[in-house]
């Protein structure tokens, strides 16, 4: 109870800190010819940032607290001076981009109920063999692949759960054990970047590029995302390689013995659904250029199909992430605002006046938003980031969008800097120390390969 009372008690001197610090950067920034909407939002927007830093609150009630910050600062004649219609900030819930990851939660759970995702892990497994060097490249591939349609936080329970008993057999002191839970973190993070529904960056830049009149398919995120996916596991695997397994000794698979599953005609009848929706969804996704349905429309088929067939009931819709969908939806109604106002234009031209190099500008966003990444949510940093960047680099747009997106997913370097690490950090085999590797070979290679692949592709 008193654990609890203290807990309180914090929250709330953080909030209020948040509050007198963001108001008093408002005071110090705002300028003379700034509107009542602008002088609001630039209040909304330290004071969102100080919330997602200090965690005083949930990082989903911020993004609600920010809808309807808009909507009684900009909308009242009370309040406001010259009141706005704020219809916009409302209907992010209703973006193609929430849609879009909505299909993908749909999809990730029906794969979990029906153990989908553990006959994948299983088979990669079996595959890999008993070789410790070919189990961590099947380990590290899995995890990729399968984040890329499931969020990596689950991914990442999923699989850690699966070899926890071998990694009880080997030992905390074990190389292959320190290998396997710094390469799957890591895995689930690159991932992340190969689909537009990976993480939720993508999906905010995404919705940032529609916005702004772009639009960029399933597919052709996949030709930006995927090889920087790729290439960023495979070179986080060959590391952890050289650095863990002096010893190549096989390992025993007996961690993979489970009971047998469920052969009801019924949870068969599911798998089967659960598969055909998979291939219809992900097919359609990859062909939009040629039958010209939007991502998002897609998402209705396992929507429609996993209901209509009680693949999923009501507590399995019930248990969707929704407070990710809230912080996207948050995020979205903020950039916006920042965008409508006017402050991301004024401030832009501002930098524009610094003559500062675009290619330069573009590792400096890179870089700056994996640091931030990695002590805030990289949703968040995203939501501040990415409308900053197409405002400041006008006619790179979609390439700024891109490369803060794919920055966003290479913060690795400490145990909270993204859910994976800390689901990895949770299971007490590893220190603190142990994340200093990945965390300086990704946030230090990642965002570089982002911005080198991205203008290659362009």
């Amino acid at each position: 109870m008193e654990k609890t009372k203290q807990k309180r008690n914090k929250s709330v001197l953080l909030f209020l800190l948040s509050f007198v610090i963001a108001l008093g950067l408002t005071f110090l920034l705002k300028e003379p010819e700034f509107t009542d909407s602008q002088v609001y939002v630039i209040f909304l927007l330290f004071f969102a940032i100080g919330l997602w830093l200090t965690e005083a609150i949930p990082a989903f009630s911020v993004s609600l607290f920010i809808i309807a910050y808009l909507v009684f600062a900009l909308g009242n004649e009370h309040f406001n001076s010259q009141p706005e219609v704020i219809d916009a900030y409302v209907q992010t819930f209703s973006s193609s981009v929430i849609w879009l990851m909505l299909g993908g939660f749909f999809l990730a759970v029906a794969m979990t109920k029906t153990k989908l995702d553990e006959a994948l892990f299983a088979f990669t497994v079996k595959v890999s063999g008993r070789n410790p060097r070919n189990l961590l490249i099947g380990l590290m591939l899995t995890t990729m692949i399968a984040s890329m349609l499931m969020s990596n936080t689950a991914t990442t329970a999923m699989v850690i759960a699966a070899v926890m008993p071998l990694l009880a057999s080997l030992g905390k002191n074990s190389g292959f054990s320190k290998a396997i839970l710094l390469g799957i973190p890591i895995a689930a993070a690159t991932g992340g970047m190969g689909t537009i529904i990976g993480t939720p960056p993508n999906a905010i830049a995404a919705g940032a590029l529609e916005n702004a009149g772009i639009s960029i398919s399933f597919i052709e995120w996949m030709k930006f995302g995927l090889p920087v996916s790729l290439a960023l596991t495979a070179v986080s695997c060959f590391v952890l390689i050289r650095v863990f397994l002096n010893d190549n000794s096989p390992v025993s698979l007996a961690f993979l013995e489970k009971p047998e599953i469920n052969n009801s005609l019924e949870f068969i009848m599911q798998r089967r659904i659960v598969i055909g929706v998979i291939i219809v969804t992900v097919g359609l996704w990859l062909t939009t250029s040629l039958h010209g349905i939007k991502v998002g429309a897609i998402c209705a088929v396992p929507l429609v199909v996993f209901t209509l067939t009680r693949v999923l009931e009501g507590k399995d819709v019930q248990g969707l992430p929704w407070d990710t969908l809230l912080l996207v939806a948050g995020g979205l109604s903020l950039g916006l605002a920042l965008e409508n106002t006017g402050l991301l234009n004024h401030y832009a031209q501002k930098l524009i006046q610094v003559e500062i190099n675009s290619y330069v500008l573009m590792f400096v966003f890179a870089f700056l938003t994996m640091l931030v990444s990695n002590i805030m949510s990289n949703t968040a940093a995203s939501t501040v980031m990415i409308p900053l960047g197409m405002a400041i680099m006008v006619g790179f747009e979609k390439e700024i969008a891109l490369i803060i997106a794919l920055s966003a997913s290479t913060a690795m370097f400490l145990p909270v800097s993204s859910p994976p690490n800390a689901i990895a950090f949770s299971t007490g085999f590893l220190q603190q120390k142990d994340f200093r590797l990945g965390g300086i070979l990704v946030g230090l290679l990642g965002p570089v390969l982002a911005i080198l692949w991205v203008f290659l592709v362009s």
